[in-house]
C-alpha cells in the first residue's frame, strides 16, 4: 500500500479510480453528500470540480494506492478567508469496501494531518454520521466531539441520519 498526494494532473491521470471510489462508498452507504445509486454525470462533476480546487491551490487529495489502483482516498479543503487560513475540512474520506478493516482510513487521516501542518493549518473540522465507523475512528485519532446536528442528512433508505460534528487542533 502507497500514500501519494496527487496533484491536479496526477488525479485527472486517475480519474476513473476515482469515480470508482466514489460510487463503491456512496452505493455502499457512505454520507458523503450523494445518494446511492450514484450516477456518472454526478461522480464526474464532482471529481471535475474538485481537480478545478486542486489546480487553484483551494484542495488537497490523498490517496491510497494499490499496485498503482486507488483503494482509498480523502481530502482538505483549505480555507481561503482571511480570518480561517488556519483551518481546513477534511473531507470524504473513503476507503474501497473490499479493501476496509485494514488501517487504510487511519493511514490517510494521519497523512491529511501532514498534509494540513505543511499548509500551515492547525484546526481541522469534520462531521460524520453518527453511530458510524468513522465517528469511532476519528475519536481514537484525537478529534474532539463539538456536538451533533439531527436530521442533517438524507440517506439512501429515505431516512435522515444525525451527523457528529469533530475538530482537532494540531
Amino acid at each position: 500500500m502507497q500514500i501519494e498526494t496527487l496533484d491536479a494532473d496526477g488525479a485527472r491521470t486517475l480519474f476513473p479510480d476515482l469515480v470508482a471510489l466514489l460510487r463503491d462508498s456512496v452505493d455502499h452507504g457512505a454520507s458523503v453528500g450523494f445518494l446511492p445509486p450514484l450516477a456518472d454525470a454526478e461522480a464526474h462533476a464532482y471529481w471535475d470540480k474538485a481537480i478545478s480546487d486542486l489546480a487553484a491551490g483551494e484542495r488537497v487529495l490523498v490517496v491510497a494506492l494499490d499496485d498503482g489502483r486507488v483503494v482509498g482516498g480523502g481530502q482538505l479543503a483549505l480555507e481561503a478567508r482571511p480570518n480561517g487560513r488556519h483551518r481546513a475540512d477534511i473531507q470524504k474520506v473513503l476507503v474501497r469496501t473490499d479493501y476496509r478493516r485494514r488501517g487504510i482510513a487511519q493511514t490517510l487521516m494521519l497523512a491529511l494531518e501532514d498534509a494540513a501542518r505543511a499548509h500551515q493549518r492547525s484546526l481541522l473540522v469534520l462531521d460524520t454520521v453518527q453511530g458510524g465507523d468513522a465517528e469511532r475512528l476519528y475519536a481514537r485519532l484525537g478529534y474532539t466531539r463539538a456536538g451533533v446536528i439531527p436530521d442533517f442528512a438524507l440517506n439512501g433508505d429515505g431516512g435522515r441520519d444525525a451527523t457528529v460534528v469533530f475538530y482537532k487542533l494540531l
